[in-house]
């Protein structure tokens, strides 16, 4: 009886802080904060949390093993940009760590892309060498371009151009070569490679 006492008096004189003072949370684990879905060949921003040093930001297939990955970078501060690829489906974003040859998958999170699109504004006539205004919105990849080209070049064809990554509009120089030309909206993205997105007829008199 003495001794349920003597802890109950215990109690009552201890520091009124030391009972309260509550435990530390355990740290969460790394993970990383992105859209769950994306139109194909647009950049996807991503921010890491609780990553490691030398972790990765990495898109692959879902049923891809550790070692294949579509696009790999290395995040800066905390925050990467990836391509995405330019074929819309279902792909997994990953927070990667360890060696490239055997790396540890930390952190998994499925990404959905949609088919992607593209449109153009420019005048109908234009005339030679003379400067013109343009127009280009797509998914605003980091190789995607608005050119104009002859109406049966490749997709890969060269010629007056800009990037809509910088700006989606932009002053063109026409061709001193009369004739029909081609404004297009070209994706260049992985998986897909480059692909005219979008056309608009433009003659040069």
């Amino acid at each position: 009886m003495k001794r349920r006492r003597f802890l109950v008096l215990a109690a009552l004189i201890a520091p009124a802080g030391l009972a309260s003072q509550p435990r530390p949370a355990p740290q969460a684990g790394p993970s990383l904060s992105a859209s769950r879905s994306m139109m194909a060949g647009s950049v996807l921003s991503v921010s890491l949390l609780n990553a490691p040093a030398g972790a990765r930001v990495a898109i692959a297939r879902p049923g891809d093993p550790a070692t294949s990955a579509i696009v790999v970078v290395e995040p800066r501060a905390g925050q990467a940009s990836l391509p995405v690829p330019g074929v819309a489906g279902a792909y997994e974003l990953r927070l990667a760590a360890g060696r490239s040859d055997a790396p540890d998958i930390l952190f998994r999170q499925p990404l959905a892309t949609t088919e992607p699109s593209a449109t153009l504004s420019a005048p109908e006539r234009v005339g030679r060498g003379a400067s013109f205004p343009a127009r280009g919105i797509g998914p605003n990849g980091v190789q995607d371009r608005v050119v104009l080209v002859s109406p049966d070049a490749p997709p890969e064809a060269i010629g007056p151009v800009f990037f809509p990554i910088e700006n989606v509009e932009a002053v063109l120089e026409a061709p001193e070569r009369e004739g029909a030309y081609e404004l297009r909206y070209v994706m260049d993205a992985p998986v897909s490679g480059a692909r005219v997105l979008a056309r608009r007829a433009v003659i040069v008199e």
